[in-house]
């Protein structure tokens, strides 16, 4: 039986927003930390690869879920980019020993710089996939026809079929006004440790134009981009999720 096939219960710890549910491994360090995407949960693709990895390896691994995310208590609608950072940050102080490896996918990304941000001495390096900093300001409200964007500022809230499953995803009005505010495109961001960043060229939600500019927006020594021509906003192909514990590697090694 292979880990992932194993049912791994989650704790449930009290967070800055009601009850967040976690899923520690122990391990040497540095540790992973996984930050999920908007509306994702800690048990898909990536995010249970990553056990296995920290399992084969003997790594520390610890993943969560935002308030109102997967097990974590709380109503989705209610989380902001601002509140899901302060859950992460929660995690991160109080579940870890040690300095951590961030790996963010997507908006876990945007999570990823504001704690690098806020809590520096907590990060060993940062590993983010298809990373969407800024997306309620810099990415959605210009991809979205005027009208779409007109109905949330009108209603407070829009529901859109996902285009990866049979799901609605639900954007609020309070998580974008919020996003405006919580910006790391808009002002210095100094990494003292290593930063990767993997991008899918077929991405049309996150374009690798974006990540290279998050890339270059970073001061620090050892930032860089690997860019993947075939692969799309998941990159959860068998090659991608190869591609994702090779760079990870290299940061632990």
């Amino acid at each position: 039986m292979s880990y992932t096939e194993e049912i791994i219960k989650a704790r449930m710890i009290d967070g800055p927003h009601g009850e967040l549910a976690v899923i520690t491994r122990d391990g040497r360090g540095p540790g992973l930390f996984w930050l999920g995407g908007y509306a994702s949960d800690m048990r898909g693709t990536k995010a249970e690869a990553l056990d296995d990895y920290a399992a084969d390896c003997d790594l520390a691994y610890t993943r969560f879920d935002y308030s109102g995310h997967g097990e974590s208590a709380g109503e989705f609608e209610d989380g902001t980019i601002s509140s899901w950072t302060a859950d992460a940050a929660h995690v991160l102080a109080n579940e870890t020993q040690g300095p951590q490896i961030l790996v963010g996918s997507s908006m876990g990304g945007w999570v990823a710089g504001l704690l690098l941000r806020e809590m520096p001495e907590k990060i060993a390096g940062m590993v983010l996939i298809n990373p969407a900093p800024d997306f309620a300001t810099e990415l959605t409200p210009k991809q979205w026809p005027e009208e779409l964007w007109a109905k949330l500022q009108r209603d407070g809230r829009i529901e859109i079929p996902s285009e990866f499953d049979d799901s609605v995803m639900v954007y609020t009005k309070a998580m974008f006004d919020d996003g405006a505010k919580a910006s790391v495109l808009d002002q210095p961001l100094k990494a003292h440790c290593p930063v990767r960043m993997l991008s899918g060229m077929k991405d049309d939600v996150v374009p690798y134009t974006h990540v290279l500019r998050y890339a270059e927006h970073i001061e620090g020594s050892d930032v860089s981009v690997a860019l993947v021509p075939e692969g799309d906003h998941r990159l959860s192909r068998d090659e991608d999720i190869m591609q994702l514990m090779s760079t990870i590697e290299e940061l632990v090694g």
